[in-house]
């Protein structure tokens, strides 16, 4: 069998620890051959392929991004479509798919599965936002990354006396504002499931300061105060009709000091919370993922998506990841909430 794997979307630390266990276990445990599809559905689309040996998978576990490239192409755009791509497929001896990305990418999944493609899923995504898995890996990366640059932060503002806000990502939920918020011992943390007000929120920070502390916020990029209509966004649509969010920490920033009195400094970490070396944690979880996915194929489990539940590896239907956001629940934001001010 002859299997194509795609990344899509964008890039997360663990990707390639992903396809280097899929490539092992398929090669050591089935003698499959396997191709790898440049830039995610681009490649797909375009019949695009690069060989994936053995030895072209070594040692890329501890490595950040792709290999293989990613993008946000919609598959269902230009010259896509099942038929179209299933063509390519046949020409190039493509028995099955492994698509490794997030909601966008499982969704154009299913939908292809649906029209009788063989396709099975590996969630990816920093935020930890799908309902079916425990963790995505990558989530774990970007937490650390994110901690040590808030943690950098907090000594510019302790000997500026300023306000540090720090902006991450997380578009519909909050964990990485949660988790990196509580290990860097923010005073607020702010993120999409709780609308909190700027009222509120400028308390937190008076009463930080009157403790005689350099106030430290962590917003997610989704949040959005209670006087807002939405979450910040600026830049218009990515491919699959999403807003392009970001800067939210730049419009508080001004708000929040006039409010205070407290000079207020602004950084949105972006990009960088997703780049470079994968954690132990993520290499760890990506491979045993990536050979999880291989089982799938071989079983034909079309449609589904290999996820971590507890310590097991299962697998769960795409519509399992794409019902339901896997939101911070309001006991977590709530035992959060006792350390802020």
């Amino acid at each position: 069998m002859k299997i194509g794997i795609l990344t899509s979307g964008g890039d997360c630390p663990g990707l390639n620890a992903v396809i280097r266990g899929a490539v092992l276990k398929g090669i050591k445990s089935y003698d499959h051959e396997f191709v790898g599809y440049r830039d995610g559905w681009r490649g797909v689309v375009e019949g695009d392929v690069m060989e994936l040996p053995r030895s072209t998978v070594r040692g890329i576990s501890k490595q950040g991004g792709t290999i293989l490239g990613t993008s946000r192409t919609n598959p269902f755009e230009g010259d896509g479509g099942p038929e179209n791509i299933q063509a390519h497929m046949d020409r190039l001896g493509v028995d099955a798919i492994i698509a490794i990305g997030g909601e966008g990418t499982l969704a154009a999944a299913q939908r292809l599965t649906e029209a009788g493609l063989k396709i099975v899923g590996v969630p990816k995504t920093v935020d930890n936002d799908l309902d079916a898995t425990d963790y995505t890996f990558g989530f774990d990366t970007a937490v650390q990354i994110a901690t040590e640059a808030i943690d950098r932060l907090r000594t510019t503002g302790e000997s500026h006396h300023r306000t540090m806000i720090a902006e991450v990502m997380g578009r519909h939920v909050g964990w990485i504002a949660l988790h990196s918020g509580m290990a860097s011992g923010a005073h607020a943390i702010l993120i999409p499931e709780q609308p909190e007000s700027m009222e509120t929120v400028a308390g937190w920070i008076s009463e930080a300061r009157d403790r005689g502390r350099a106030p430290l916020v962590v917003v997610a990029e989704g949040f959005a105060p209670e006087h807002f209509e939405g979450p910040h966004s600026e830049r218009g649509l990515d491919a699959f009709g999403r807003p392009r969010l970001g800067g939210i920490a730049d419009k508080l920033a001004p708000e929040l000091e006039a409010m205070t009195g407290i000079e207020t400094r602004a950084t949105v970490l972006g990009h960088i919370q997703r780049g470079g070396v994968p954690s132990a944690y993520d290499r760890v979880l990506a491979t045993r993922l990536g050979m999880a996915a291989v089982d799938s194929v071989v079983e034909g489990n079309w449609g589904t998506m290999v996820s971590l539940r507890g310590t097991d590896i299962v697998n769960a239907p795409f519509s399992y990841a794409l019902e339901n956001l896997k939101t911070v629940p309001q006991s977590r934001y709530d035992e959060a909430k006792i350390l802020f001010g």
